[in-house]
């Protein structure tokens, strides 16, 4: 059995490329992802270490296939040192980095984001998801902190854990064009747009091409350089292959 580990558009695809196929599994850590991957063999759920290892035992994995988000490290290293343990092959999607434009800060983690923010003053627009929002809201100070989310319970149950005012919760499901995302953060005087390296497929491009058209300066949190495979084509033809 193949193991496919979703989250991200591209496990879509890859699952709607595969649709033929019956010998994998796939997987999520939330519920929102039965909205984009409409299939009988999608299983939802977060996954440690130990939980990995004994999916793996129970439904005799033999490749697994990471498809998860270029942020969630964790996910990937788990997964990385269970295909080991258990001797079996592992493979890696991996999306390319965007080109730096002007006005962009380019920083190699949350950790010397906060530190930069904390130097910052005016509104700040955070396109980074929820799973950080307490580290951002300990530095906030007197500034306004705008959180674009998505619109899942989980992702409002983490702002209103943090005490974010409804007014800063923008709860909406991309992707975003660039007229889209001029128009939001016109709307919210943004000084500063926050953003993640998420690449192409993660609207990452919209959103620096939306700042440099207002003037706006984008913060962009990096990520570690990655080995991979960064052609869809050909994770497809190595899972055809087993």
């Amino acid at each position: 059995m193949i193991w496919i580990i979703g989250g991200t558009i591209e496990a879509k695809e890859i699952v709607n490329r595969i649709g033929d196929l019956d010998n994998y599994i796939i997987t999520s850590a939330t519920d929102s992802e039965r909205e984009f991957i409409d299939s009988s063999k999608l299983m939802v759920g977060r996954m440690d270490y130990n939980s990995m290892i004994s999916f793996i035992d129970k439904n005799n994995i033999k490749l697994i296939v990471d498809l998860s988000h270029p942020y969630a490290v964790e996910v990937t290293e788990n997964a990385e040192m269970a295909a080991k343990s258990r001797n079996i092959k592992y493979i890696r999607y991996v999306r390319n980095k965007v080109e730096l434009q002007t006005k962009t800060v380019y920083l190699n983690s949350y950790e010397e984001c906060l530190e930069v923010l904390k130097q910052t003053r005016g509104v700040h627009f955070f396109t980074t998801g929820s799973k950080n929002i307490g580290d951002f809201e300990r530095i906030r100070d007197n500034n306004r902190f705008i959180y674009r989310v998505l619109p899942a319970l989980e992702s409002i149950e983490e702002c209103r854990k943090y005490n974010v005012k409804m007014k800063d919760i923008i709860a909406v499901l991309g992707p975003f064009s660039v007229e889209y995302n001029k128009a939001m953060f016109k709307e919210y005087s943004a000084d500063y747009v926050i953003m993640k390296d998420s690449g192409k497929e993660g609207g990452t491009i919209e959103k620096i091409k939306a700042c440099e058209e207002l003037d706006i300066i984008a913060i962009i949190i990096g990520r570690e350089d990655e080995k991979g495979i960064g052609d869809l084509a050909t994770i497809e033809n190595i899972i055809r292959a087993y």
